[in-house]
This record gives structure tokens, C-alpha cells and sequence, in this order.
């Protein structure tokens, strides 16, 4: 199967996995500031989807770069909880359109199918980081 893309595709998929990899560290920080169970749990969710999406996207980079991620934390995540959750909202709701984005662009229907499920998940997590913010 031909899994060929353009260079700016190339890109934004490496993105994908860093900023994957950056909501796996900042949410683990997040579950240790959150003030109740409920809180915490809602957050682990929402991390268990970012790892699923994190070797969704790995194995997609390996698929086209032909050798292993490199993933890095691109955005420092707050040290305050209530920052922490208007940060992790609004960069959710930011990654619901580069999702889309990238869907858009992939030629692959398995990548544009895993980056249009993986928006729909990310907007999911937006309602629950605004519903914690009240």
C-alpha cells in the first residue's frame, strides 16, 4: 500500500505526535492538581484517548517516514490547576481544526478516518475541560 504524502503533511503528522505527546505529560500534571475524583477521573479519560492517539499517530509516522518518532513537548503545561484547564481547552478546541485539516489533506482513507475520529474525540475532551472550568 502506498502510504506516500506531501512535506507539509509529513510535518503536521510529526506535529500531531508532539503535541499528542505534549497533552500526555500536561494531563498526568493535571490529574495530580485536579480537587476531586470525579475531576481526576474525567482527566485520565481524556489522557487514555491522547495515548491512543499518540501510537495511532506513531505508527502512522512510521508508516511514512519509513523510522520512529522522535516525540518532544512543544507546549509547557501551566502550574496552576484552573490555567491548566483553560490551557488544555483551548488547545484542544485548536486541534479539533488541525485535525480536520489534516484529514482533509490525506490521500490514505485509514489516515483521514483515524485524524477525523481523533478531531471528534478532541472536541469531546473541549466539552469536558469547559465543563471544569465552571
Amino acid at each position: 500500500m502506498d502510504f506516500s504524502i506531501d512535506k507539509k503533511l509529513e510535518k503536521d503528522i510529526a506535529k500531531a505526535v508532539n503535541g499528542e505527546y505534549s497533552a500526555i505529560a500536561c494531563y498526568g500534571k493535571l490529574i495530580e492538581m485536579a480537587p476531586t475524583e470525579k475531576e481526576k477521573q474525567i482527566i485520565r479519560e481524556i489522557r487514555n484517548d491522547e495515548v491512543r492517539h499518540f501510537h495511532q499517530f506513531s505508527a502512522i509516522y512510521m508508516l511514512v517516514m519509513n523510522k520512529q518518532p522522535e516525540p518532544q513537548i512543544i507546549e509547557q503545561c501551566p502550574n496552576k490547576y484552573k490555567d491548566g484547564l483553560r490551557f488544555a481547552f483551548e488547545d484542544e478546541q485548536h486541534t479539533v481544526d488541525f485535525y480536520h485539516e489534516i484529514a482533509d489533506r490525506a490521500q490514505h482513507p485509514n489516515i483521514r478516518h483515524l485524524f477525523r475520529r481523533a478531531a471528534a474525540d478532541e472536541q469531546n475532551h473541549a466539552v469536558w475541560f469547559l465543563s471544569m472550568m465552571q
